[in-house]
């Protein structure tokens, strides 16, 4: 195997040179920045001597560019609020790399095609894009979705009926903060597990497979970015049909249709559309419907609908069937078991007043679904994340890898960054726990420090697994934290909000770093493109919640907009230890019991019978569909349903298996990005 042809390229750069460097412009500075001659899965056998000698593009190639993070910044900025938006509805936080690579590619194609630039992006350009457009549209909303939701529906007063949203100099610098941490946690971690024992990181294995498609298969990428351009224009029309509040009216057709009221009478703004249709009642009547507490109800009191969105769909299609199904069969338990056994469960409460576990069927979800399912994941989480030990015993050994030394030392990120980095998140996060969030001086910086032990474990896992259990390192905190300072669920939160986002931001980086690896990047320059993608994705994640966000009712209650199952959940942790438990329905207490029980039941079986995985339902699809709406895990079963089918049909290797990547990705962004502008319509414009 022979090193990259560079024999054209401009001369070398020294290590300090620049910060940004030229493109490439000319023919031959455009042939000295081809993508190198080894494929990824090539690279990845070599070791790190074999790395240098044969991939490594050094400072000759183009990489980190002004054009490279203006449109890396530009796409992560508007990917943050698809992540935003598929987090509040289905818990989930998608990566972007992929979906930034096609999308910069496609769009660049274009830029070149009118004459508005005057040569095309480099491979290594890209990979320093998408690790902008990454750390903006990814490792900045995790704890949008979890700890500030959570604390967002536990300011609810009867002074504040709505909640109390977090000022923005609180929100966006707290954001930022725990994004700069987790980046700079990642330094030490990167040269051990990348360069020496080449864990695969299958996220960013993928985006180098894909960017190395892109820049070799020219006409299969156009498709794929047509395809996802397309998709997300036709899926952007949805929100403004079901969410978009133009009409003022008394009542609904029976298909649905907005009928404009007169000016006599009280008006209520509505959609053209409504955003779900009981098309399941039909079912529940040949059954005799659903009996509580001495009535018949429909399962559409369940919530048990039809959602007319399509973003859950797509998520769906990238979750895969068996998950999915397990939601649905959760969902359907909380609904026709649960529900119904709560509105018949009374318990006189220690104000002397006597409550049902249900107060009413649209609750059932918040009421008793909640305290099943949310132990059933953390118990779930936990016991997979202890099982790991061998995962955990790796990822103390050997950090760092050693020294870098000679040419090596010039590439690596170096130590000094990770010290400044780290001090300057560490102070900053300590500074604003302490004055905004009663978290002491001392427990924040052992909040600091043990988030620092949780990312290096998260880290590995992400590496080896490809999913990186943020969930439960949050829950960790959560459980340690409600013993050092029981009282408080705001400090509960947002100390575990510090690892939850942390543990996520470094793991973002080590995939992107993964990437540039197989690609033959500069890890340097790659760790700045990280780092200035951190402004755009505050910016747009915090813009984003508070205008999905106004209010509490938009997550909880009987319309919800957003079921927020991650914030639920963590919600759920924090008033354990703030009320304590025995103040809680006996229903729900003997729901964490068996939520518990059925959570670490699953993981054991899974563990000790992996053949029979398959055939056992999700630990972690049961738990989300107890607490996410019907109509919800309805939604992304039927995405995961019609992606199978396409698998079988085409084959795992075929061309349409291709497309459902693009395909969904485009769903998402094209809802969650209109839906966000529906929503600020509504609130600002709509509104009076």
């Amino acid at each position: 195997m022979s090193q990259p042809d560079t024999s054209l390229a401009p001369p070398a750069q020294p290590p300090g040179g620049p910060l940004f460097q030229k493109p490439p412009e000319t023919p031959e500075e455009l042939e000295a920045n081809k993508p190198v001659a080894l494929g990824p899965e090539v690279v990845q056998e070599l070791d790190e001597d074999g790395w240098y000698e044969k991939v490594y593009r050094g400072e000759r190639a183009a990489q980190l560019t002004v054009r490279a993070v203006l449109m890396g910044s530009v796409l992560g900025f508007f990917l943050a609020f698809t992540n935003l938006y598929v987090g509040l509805k289905a818990g989930w936080h998608l990566g972007v790399s992929i979906t930034a690579s096609i999308l910069s590619f496609t769009i660049w194609g274009f830029f070149i095609r009118v004459g508005l630039v005057k040569s095309p992006m480099t491979i290594l350009e890209n990979n320093c894009m998408q690790s902008t457009a990454s750390s903006a549209g990814y490792s900045t909303g995790g704890t949008m979705v979890s700890a500030i939701p959570a604390l967002f529906m536990l300011s609810v007063t009867s002074d504040a009926p709505g909640g109390q949203h977090l000022p923005w100099y609180v929100l966006a610098p707290w954001t930022a903060f725990i994004a700069l941490l987790g980046a700079t946690l990642a330094i030490p971690m990167k040269r051990n597990m990348i360069n020496q024992e080449r864990l695969r990181f299958p996220t960013g294995t993928a985006a180098a497979v894909t960017l190395q498609s892109l820049y070799s298969k020219g006409e299969d990428a156009l498709v794929k970015g047509r395809a996802l351009l397309t998709a997300a224009a036709v899926a952007g029309v949805v929100p403004l049909l079901k969410d978009l509040e133009l009409f003022k009216i008394k009542a609904l057709h029976p298909l649905g249709l907005a009928i404009a009221g007169d000016a006599a009478g009280k008006l209520s703004r509505h959609a053209l559309i409504p955003g779900e249709s009981p098309i399941f009642d039909w079912i529940g009547n040949l059954f005799g419907g659903i009996h509580a507490a001495g009535k018949v109800y429909k399962p559409s009191d369940f919530r048990v609908q039809l959602d007319h969105g399509v973003v859950l769909i797509a998520a769906g299609a990238l979750v895969g069937l068996r998950v999915t199904l397990s939601m649905v069969a959760g969902g359907l338990f909380v609904a026709l078991v649960l529900g119904p056994i709560g509105m018949e469960t009374t318990w006189v409460n220690p104000l002397g007043v006597t409550v049902a576990a249900v107060s009413r069927p649209a609750r059932a979800v918040s009421e008793v679904g909640l305290w099943l399912g949310a132990p059933i994941l953390v118990s779930a989480g936990l016991l997979s994340f202890a099982m790991q030990w061998r995962t955990i015993g790796r990822a103390f050994k050997g950090i760092g890898g050693g020294k870098a030394e000679g040419a090596k030392a010039g590439v690596e990120v170096p130590g000094t960054w990770f010290v400044a980095g780290g001090l300057v998140a560490t102070v900053g996060i300590v500074s604003i726990a302490w004055r905004f969030f009663n978290v002491p001086p001392h427990l924040g910086v052992l909040a600091v420090a043990l988030t620092f032990v949780l990312s290096l474990v998260a880290a590995r896992a992400t590496g080896e697994t490809d999913v990186t259990p943020t969930g439960a390192m949050g829950k960790i905190m959560q459980l340690i934290y409600g013993v050092l300072i029981p009282q408080s669920a705001t400090a509960n939160l947002m100390t575990a909000g510090i690892t939850a986002g942390s543990a996520s931001a470094g793991a973002d980086l080590l995939t992107d770093l993964k990437s540039g690896y197989l690609l033959g990047a500069n890890p340097r320059r790659q760790f700045i493109a990280q780092i200035m993608g951190i402004l755009p994705g505050t910016v747009a994640t915090v813009l984003g919640f508070y205008a999905l966000v106004p209010t509490t009712a938009v997550i909880m209650g009987d319309h919800a907009k957003f079921d927020a199952p991650a914030a639920q959940q963590w919600r759920a942790v924090a008033e354990v230890f703030k009320v304590g438990i025995g103040n809680l329905h006996p229903m729900a207490r003997s729901a964490i019991f068996y939520g518990l029980a059925i959570g670490a039941v699953l993981v054991v079986i899974e563990k000790l019978l992996p053949k029979a995985k398959k055939y056992l339902p999700s630990p972690t699809g049961f738990g989300l569909g107890c607490i996410l709406a019907f109509n919800s895990s309805f939604a992304m079963f039927l995405g995961a349903l019609i992606a199978w089918l396409v698998e079988q049909r085409a084959g795992k290797s075929g061309k349409a298996t291709e497309m459902i990547v693009p395909i969904a990705s485009g769903i998402i962004a094209g809802e969650s990005i209109i839906g966000v502008i529906v929503q600020i319509l509504n609130v600002w414009v709509l509104s009076g």
